[in-house]
């Protein structure tokens, strides 16, 4: 699977309270076990007007479907080439 980041634009969404980011989360978990195997929504980072999702897909287009399903927009989807992080400076 590959992974992706996918920008979503949701105005207001830094905004929203747990109930309605738990009712969220719901909805993109119902969308994924319409997907099964294709689709694995891993985190999502929730700032002001947008959220960046990390997601492991068999595809873009499993992405976008996940997008349609959710009624969750995919502004931007980008394919992650590779991570680094502290330990990379050590290899």
């Amino acid at each position: 699977m590959k992974r992706y980041v996918i920008e979503r634009n949701l105005p207001g969404v830094g905004k929203l309270d747990r109930d309605q980011l738990k009712a969220a989360a719901a909805t993109s978990n119902d969308a994924l076990a319409k997907l099964p195997g294709k689709v694995q929504w891993v985190q999502s980072y929730v700032v002001e007007d947008k959220t960046f999702c990390v997601y492991l897909a068999d595809s873009e287009a499993s992405v976008q479907e996940h997008a349609r399903l959710s009624g969750f927009p995919a502004n931007k989807v980008t394919e992650v080439r590779t991570i680094i992080d502290p330990m990379t400076a050590l290899s």
